[in-house]
C-alpha cells in the first residue's frame, strides 16, 4: 500500500469513527448538510492541512493545560489566544464560522462527558478553562 493510499485511509477511519460516536447527534445538532460538508472537508484535506490541523490540536491541549495549571483567566488574553486557535482549527473542518455553533460547542466540553474526558485527561479544569475562553472571546 502507498504512503497516500494510507493517509486516505487514515482520514476515511476518522470520519467512519465520529459518524459513529457523535454523527447522530451532530447531525440533530448542525443538521446533515454541515456534518457531511464537514467529513468532505476532511477527506479533502492535503497531508499539510492534516498536520496543520493535528498541530493546532496539540497546541490548544498543550496552551489550556499550561492555563489551568498557571490559573490564567480564560476571559484574559490567554483566553483570547486560546479561542483563536481552537476557531483555526474549527475552520478546517467546518464549512463555514458561527461564533454561536462555536459557543454550543463549546457547552457540549462540560456538557458531555466524553468531551470532558478528552480534554480533561492529564490535566482537570480544560474543558471548563476552554468553554470559559469561547465563551468569552468568540466573535
Amino acid at each position: 500500500m502507498q504512503d497516500s493510499e494510507k493517509f486516505e485511509g487514515l482520514k476515511q477511519n476518522l470520519v467512519e469513527e465520529n459518524e459513529r460516536c457523535y454523527g447522530a447527534e451532530a447531525r440533530e445538532r448542525y443538521g446533515a448538510a454541515a456534518v457531511d460538508e464537514g467529513n468532505r472537508r476532511m477527506l479533502r484535506m492535503s497531508e499539510r492541512d492534516y498536520d496543520a490541523w493535528r498541530g493546532l490540536e496539540e497546541e490548544i491541549r498543550a496552551a489550556l493545560e499550561a492555563a489551568v495549571r498557571g490559573g490564567a483567566d480564560p476571559a484574559g488574553t490567554e483566553g483570547a489566544r486560546v479561542c483563536e486557535l481552537h476557531r483555526r482549527w474549527l475552520s478546517y473542518t467546518w464549512p463555514a464560522y458561527s461564533a454561536e455553533a462555536h459557543r454550543g460547542l463549546a457547552e457540549t466540553y462540560v456538557a458531555d462527558e466524553r468531551f470532558t474526558a478528552y480534554y480533561d485527561r492529564d490535566v482537570p479544569g480544560c474543558a471548563a478553562w476552554l468553554r470559559a475562553a469561547i465563551l468569552a472571546h468568540a466573535r
